[in-house]
Parts: structure tokens; C-alpha cells; sequence
């Protein structure tokens, strides 16, 4: 398995090789997400779509990007979670990316991803047993004789992420504040799937800067609904969380979307995942 992606590189901004294009046309197998890396996206059209997995399309529910939204009407804090049940509920029919927060029109804006479409599904843990499962068989079609390996690892695969996800079902089932304030918008089926609302200073791109005005506003909705933290993420600068940190008095903790691997990381999909379930009940006040 070959990641292209370095350690410690910002994938959204993967620059490849005459190498890597050439291990691309090499491969009998590409894994990745449309719209999240453009250049792996032109490579793979013109390399290897015969070859390709496009995992978005196993997912059910996705949701609409968005880069900027109006929280300024809307009230959290008569909400009740309490008693929501969410292991069987159905966010198909929710749309958490283009939520109305007032009477703006989201339909021309660039949502950061070429499908307007966040590309960030594998931060729901359910997600990525669906992606081992889509893996695991395109892999058998390739080497049957290690269809029943492939299962097998897909089948373990799907109940360590069940279990990851009834961990943060069971950790954010009571917070105090359920406003998820993030440097850039990449925890939208995070949030979705355990009753968490997300909002970001940046966009779905953590390269795009976000107007002093959008910064206003979020520093607005802090104190307004009285958040406590603001997170920041492995690979990006963390400025923009620290002015509005600064400017409302919370504090900062990391969040990570686990797009790519600070050099000499130890930690896999789980552990990050439990350490963010850690920083999420302490910074949102979860019990």
C-alpha cells in the first residue's frame, strides 16, 4: 500500500510527483475521495479510472459543503439532547452542511470541494466500516484467492468502528454546550452523527482565510452562547483559533481530522479518534 500523501504534508494541498503519477498508473487499486485532493483527481482521470474506488459513493448520507452560514437567529440554548436516541437515526433526509441560519442564499457559493460535497466522511466511524467493507471487496474481485482474508479484515474492521462509535455516542450523549467551534469546517458528519453543531471560522478548505467580518461572527456566537473552546487541527496554523480565542477568553485543544500524519505519529484511526472523543467532552463539558 502506498500512501501519496506524506507525513506532516497538508493533503489538500498534494502536489504529486512524475513518480507518484507513474505509481498511479501502476496501481491495480486507487483509493480515494473526489474533490478532496484536485490534483489526485487529474491524475487518476487520466491514469487509472478504470482502477479507481470512489468511496463517497458507498457512503448514504452525505453532506452539502458549505463555507459560510449565519448563526446569528439561531437558539441553542433551549435544546434538548438529552433524550435523542441516535444509533438508529437517519441523517439522509438532514441537511447539516446547508443549514438556514438566516435568510441568505448558499447556492453560488464556492463550497471548497469541486462536488460541493464534504469530503471529510470518514470522521463518523460508522463510515469507515462501510469504506473497509467497499475496499475488502473490490480486493477479493482483484485476488480471490484472498477474498476470505479481506472479509474477514473488513468484518473486524466494522466492529472496532461500532465500537468507537457507541464510545462517542455514550461520551457526548450530555454536554453543556453542543456548538462544535472548529478552525475549518471538516467535522460536519462527526457533528451530524452525534448531535453536535459545527461551526467553523474557515471553510471546508483550511487554506482559505476567512473575512474579518466571518471572524466577527464567530467571536459574536462564542460569547453570545457561551463556548469554552476552540479547536484547532494537527497540520494547519493555528491563528485563527487563537484570535478568537483570545478575543472571547476560551481556550484552544486540538481536534484532528485525521487528513494526514504529523511526522512521527504513533497513533492510529482509534486512538485519535478516542483522544478527540477526550479533548470534545473536555471542551464541550460532556459527561
Amino acid at each position: 500500500m502506498v500512501n501519496l500523501t506524506p507525513p506532516g504534508a497538508e493533503p489538500h494541498d498534494l502536489e504529486l510527483t512524475a513518480q507518484d503519477v507513474a505509481l498511479i498508473g501502476e496501481a491495480d487499486l486507487i483509493v480515494y475521495i473526489p474533490g478532496f485532493q484536485p490534483a489526485l483527481d487529474e491524475a487518476i482521470a487520466q491514469e487509472a479510472a478504470d482502477r479507481s474506488l470512489d468511496v463517497l459513493t458507498a457512503i448514504p448520507d452525505q453532506l452539502e459543503g458549505h463555507d459560510d452560514h449565519d448563526h446569528g437567529d439561531e437558539d441553542h440554548g433551549d435544546e434538548d439532547h438529552g433524550d435523542e436516541d441516535h444509533g438508529d437515526e437517519d441523517h439522509g433526509d438532514e441537511d447539516h452542511g446547508d443549514e438556514d441560519h438566516g435568510d441568505e442564499d448558499h447556492g453560488d457559493e464556492d463550497h471548497g470541494s469541486e462536488m460541493g460535497i464534504d469530503p471529510h466522511v470518514w470522521l463518523n466511524p460508522l463510515n469507515m466500516g462501510i469504506i473497509g467493507g467497499e475496499i475488502a471487496s473490490r480486493l477479493a474481485e482483484l485476488a480471490p484467492e484472498g477474498a476470505d482474508s479481506f472479509a474477514t479484515g473488513a468484518a473486524t474492521l466494522e466492529q472496532q468502528m461500532q465500537s468507537l462509535n457507541d464510545e462517542w455516542a455514550a461520551g457526548t450523549a450530555q454536554c453543556t454546550n453542543r456548538l462544535l467551534v472548529v478552525s475549518h469546517e471538516a467535522f460536519g458528519y462527526l457533528a451530524a452523527q452525534y448531535d453536535l453543531t459545527q461551526v467553523g471560522i474557515s471553510g471546508l478548505s483550511p487554506e482559505a482565510e476567512p473575512s474579518p467580518a466571518k471572524v466577527a461572527e464567530v467571536v459574536d456566537l462564542v460569547e453570545a452562547e457561551g463556548v469554552s473552546t476552540i479547536y484547532f487541527e494537527t497540520l494547519v496554523d493555528p491563528r485563527i483559533a487563537e484570535v478568537v480565542a483570545s478575543e472571547t477568553g476560551a481556550q484552544t485543544l486540538v481536534l484532528d481530522p485525521l487528513e494526514g500524519l504529523v511526522e512521527g505519529a504513533t497513533g492510529d484511526y482509534v486512538t485519535i479518534m478516542q483522544a478527540n472523543l477526550a479533548n470534545v467532552q473536555a471542551g464541550n463539558g460532556c459527561t
